[in-house]
């Protein structure tokens, strides 16, 4: 008799044994159905050896139901998985579940009903109905995915259809999309791109595993380097990943993709209808996607015939995953070339220290672009010291920062300001009384957003209309806003230059494509004068009319203990400088700051980078911080403090004693309280020779905690909250 080994998309329950009917033949990797008691499971055939589970006679086994007409997973793909939950410490069927991406798109063909407006005329106009069809001017989409865009009902909408305001469409599941173009439009290059350009095409020619670091400066023209090699693939019929950090930025790619290819390419994030979803992931594992764009997840999909991986702004943060399975894509994208033999072009202004190691090393091969396409020349950069040079009171723009604005206005040129910390204020008190209005969810305050009237808690989510008094002394009109957020920074553009066309650029206010495409299409148009942004703004946006760039606060990011703070406030800020002057006008920035004198911020005036990465190189080397030694972190939570606090001595006090390893806690973690949970932290320092993740898992395995404890190993952590 004939068995299979079943990985199962639950963790719980651990791998399991089927039955393969007489006559059938499954290959490993294949997507199936199997009973559980009275329900059906989705599993992947997997080797047998490669997984351990519990022995079950023969007679025992119940028979697989159904193999679903897909592809099997390929060996490259499954050794990816297990490589991912191995390094992580995550659950294998936790990161398999990445690759299967829809579960409804396992069954293929078939039509679906979507709705669209019909541009009808009402006769009777409801609020609700008012809002829908505001919202829902140029969507396509089922009842309940048009109903969660409006904000409405579903009752609402279905009236709208017997109104005639929606229309049914009919649409089929799996229509084929566009093709892409590789010669669509022939982009004019400088000679170091065309030699850049070269060396990757080059690369997929030879379809073997090469990582490259495209290191350029802002406006260098990376972007068309690797759009060379990605038309080289489609010219081979091989398809293309392009890992972007944020859906923020796609809308701006998408529209240069377009002017390159022809087509727009097809894209892969969270926020994509659960038919967009279907319909991209059958086309990509049958192998007619040929460029996918995509968040994080699109890394683990089962591409047919993958050639080439980009990984644009390499440096991001937003490549770390921080729950669920805390994988960084960057370094993932990296085995998965490895793995499939192809090569990978990790591309960036600002590269991550422990990139630029490997490149030095010779593990990756380093491209430089170290001037601006056309002859545009990078920004003068000044420092503003705030203890000589202070604002108004009041006020948060000091007075050189403030005639700079008041400059670019009267030339017409456009000006942006950054500072990485969304709404009003970032702290609400009591003038009377003191109090602080704090999330009862989070060790967090909450943050004050003028233009909606609410307090929000950025880490959890809660809101809460803003009082007219205060809750603790019932004082009447005493609540004071502390520091600055960026709509208070555009209030005060709006009292210094009240003539000024300002846009604020924020998760908050840009939190769909279409507001995205809006805000570019407007900025492009010259119809802002002055963009008021958090970290949304430093990267991937081209206006050729911006020429002054102001930051609100450097200091910022250095703030908190984050241990590679200095690192990550360098590349914000180097990013959001370079928006200024990338076309033929020249571009000025001016940093405020109250710490002139910080490595960081005299790299940036200097334009040394070079002398910053080595003083982090060697700050590094005496931490023994990566690259030159290893962190893990083991976060430990419960809705119950004593319980949270118990488990995390339990696990500090078998804490194993070796000469390569440094614990370090528990301690509470700095958010001690997150969505409700009391969470403690134990933070491992590790000697690069040191078998962490097996020192890990022998370490906690053994360990048993009440159920309500919840115990996450962090390898590699980007965040120390």
């Amino acid at each position: 008799m004939q068995r299979v080994r079943l990985l199962v998309f639950n963790a719980a329950l651990g791998v399991l044994d089927y039955r393969v009917p007489q006559g059938v033949t499954i290959p490993f990797g294949s997507i199936v159905a199997a009973p559980l008691g009275p329900r059906q499971i989705l599993g992947i055939v997997w080797e047998a050896e490669r997984l351990s589970a519990q022995e079950v006679p023969d007679a025992k086994l119940r028979p697989l139901l159904e193999v679903m007409p897909v592809p099997p997973m390929s060996e490259r793909l499954r050794r990816l998985i297990e490589w991912t939950a191995d390094y992580y410490c995550a659950p294998l069927s936790a990161v398999a579940r990445m690759a299967l991406g829809s579960t409804a798109a396992l069954r293929g063909g078939g039509t679906s009903t979507e709705y669209r407006l019909t541009g009808a005329e009402p006769a009777r106009l409801t609020p609700q109905r008012a809002a829908a069809l505001d919202a829902l001017q140029g969507e396509q989409a089922s009842i309940r995915e048009l109903a969660e865009l409006a904000g409405v009902s579903e009752g609402v909408l279905r009236g709208m259809v017997g109104a005639g305001l929606l229309e049914a469409v009919t649409v089929d599941l799996d229509r084929p999309y566009p093709p892409a173009a590789p010669d669509f439009a022939q982009p004019v290059l400088s000679d170091l791109q065309r030699s850049a350009a070269d060396v990757f095409v080059h690369a997929v020619q030879d379809a073997r595993f090469a990582p490259f670091l495209l290191d350029g400066v802002t406006g260098s023209g990376k972007t068309e380097c690797y759009f060379e090699a990605v038309a080289e693939a489609l010219r081979l019929d091989r398809q293309v990943l392009i890992l972007l950090p944020e859906i923020a930025l796609t809308e701006n790619f998408l529209r240069r993709f377009e002017h390159r290819f022809g087509v727009t390419p097809i894209l892969w994030h969270s926020s994509l209808k659960s038919s967009e979803r279907r319909r991209a992931w059958r086309a990509i594992v049958q192998g007619n996607a040929q460029v996918i764009v995509g968040a994080r997840s699109a890394l683990f999909l089962p591409y047919a015939n993958l050639g080439l991986i980009v990984v644009d702004e390499a440096h991001e943060i937003s490549f770390k995953q921080d729950d669920g399975v805390r994988y960084n894509a960057r370094d993932v994208a990296v085995m998965r070339a490895k793995f499939e033999g192809l090569p990978i072009i990790l591309a960036s202004a600002t590269p991550a220290l422990e990139t630029m190691q490997l490149a030095e090393a010779g593990v990756y091969r380093k491209i430089d672009l170290p001037s601006r396409f056309g002859g545009a020349q990078l920004p003068d950069i000044q420092v503003l010291d705030l203890r000589e040079q202070a604002p108004e009171r009041g006020r948060w723009l000091a007075p050189p920062l403030v005639e700079a604005l008041r400059d670019r206005l009267a030339k017409g040129e456009q000006s942006l300001l950054f500072l990485n910390r969304r709404g009003y204020a970032p702290l609400t008190l009591c003038r009377n009384c003191g109090y602080r209005f704090q999330c009862p969810n989070c060790t967090a305050w909450l943050v004050e957003h003028r233009f909606s009237r609410r307090l929000a808690c950025h880490h959890c989510g809660h809101e809460a209309p803003v009082p007219d008094a205060c809750p603790e002394c019932g004082t009447g009109d005493c609540l004071v806003a502390c520091g600055p957020g960026v709509e208070r920074i555009a209030d005060e553009v709006a009292e210094i230059l009240p003539e000024a066309r300002t846009a604020l650029v924020t998760s908050d206010t840009m939190n769909n494509p279409q507001a995205i495409g809006e805000f570019v299409a407007m900025a492009e148009s010259k119809a802002i004068d002055v963009i008021i942004g958090t970290q949304l703004v430093t990267k991937g946006y081209h206006f050729p009319d911006l020429t002054l760039v102001g930051v609100v606060d450097a200091d910022l990011g250095l703030e908190g203990g984050d241990l590679r703070a200095g690192e990550r406030t360098y590349q914000q800020i180097a990013q959001v400088a370079g928006r200024a002057g990338r076309g033929e006008k020249p571009g000025e920035v001016l940093i405020q700051t109250r710490h002139p004198e910080a490595s960081v911020i005299a790299a940036l005036a200097n334009g040394d980078r070079d002398a910053f990465y080595a003083a982090e190189t060697e700050a590094r080397r005496d931490a023994g911080a990566p690259p030159f030694g290893r962190w893990a972190a083991i976060i430990v939570s419960s809705e119950d403090q004593a319980e949270a606090l118990s488990a995390a001595r339990a696990i500090g006090g078998t804490a194993p004693d070796l000469p390569d390893m440094l614990v370090l806690g528990p301690a509470p973690a700095p958010l001690a309280l997150l969505r409700g949970r009391h969470r403690f932290r134990l933070l491992i320092n590790a000697r690069r020779s040191a078998e962490l993740q097996k020192t890990l898992r022998s370490w906690l395995d053994p360990l048993d905690f009440p159920k309500g404890v919840r115990v996450n190993i962090d390898i590699d952590p980007y965040s120390f909250v």
